[in-house]
This record gives structure tokens, C-alpha cells and sequence, in this order.
């Protein structure tokens, strides 16, 4: 293993680092209006945390589809109780399972 050099970050410091410039409010903001806009839309369906990301994207709120933009506030949410898991479905871009989140009763 390579030593460290004086002013390098580890992966751990960097991942906090960019975890804590996030502005968490506005992101939830975003999150919900999509959620809520899907809802008006489709009724009492859910969404997964890429489908979220591609409707961000489309509005320009994120740069790209990626889940990682969305994922972790979703965790924080549903610890809030503001979502919920709501089942499972294969994800239609990576083939995967991955959890479907709705609002809990209006949020």
C-alpha cells in the first residue's frame, strides 16, 4: 500500500467532504415535488431513487441520471418517516432490484 502524501485526502475524508456540501433541504424540496408530481400523475404509485434522478435531470436540478444523487437523501426520508418502502421492481436501466419508495401520507 502506497503511503500517503502530505494534503492527500482518503476516500473516507473526500466521501464526507462532498457528502456534507450538499444541501440537504433543497434536495429534499426537489425529491418531494417529484414524488408528489408522479403521484398527481399516476395515483399511489411509487418510484425508485433512479427514476427520481431521471425526472431531476430532465427538470436540471442533478447533471445526470445517477442514483447517487438521490439515493441517500431517500434513506434520510424514510428515517424522517416522510417515505416508505413500498415493494421491489428490476430496475429497467441496470436490470437490478431495487427498492420502490412512496410518501407516506401526505408529507
Amino acid at each position: 500500500m502506497r503511503e500517503r502524501q502530505p494534503g492527500e485526502n482518503t476516500p473516507a475524508e473526500t466521501r464526507h467532504d462532498a457528502n456534507e456540501s450538499v444541501d440537504r433541504e433543497k434536495r429534499y424540496k426537489q425529491i418531494l415535488e417529484v414524488m408528489r408530481y408522479y403521484k398527481s400523475l399516476f395515483g399511489e404509485c411509487g418510484m425508485t431513487a433512479k427514476q427520481i434522478a431521471e425526472y431531476m435531470r430532465l427538470k436540471g436540478e442533478i447533471p445526470t441520471n445517477e442514483r447517487n444523487f438521490v439515493s441517500p437523501r431517500m434513506t434520510e426520508l424514510t428515517a424522517k418517516g416522510i417515505v416508505e418502502p413500498a415493494g421491489k421492481v428490476k430496475c429497467k436501466w441496470t436490470g437490478r432490484t431495487v427498492t420502490v419508495y412512496r410518501l407516506r401520507e401526505e408529507a
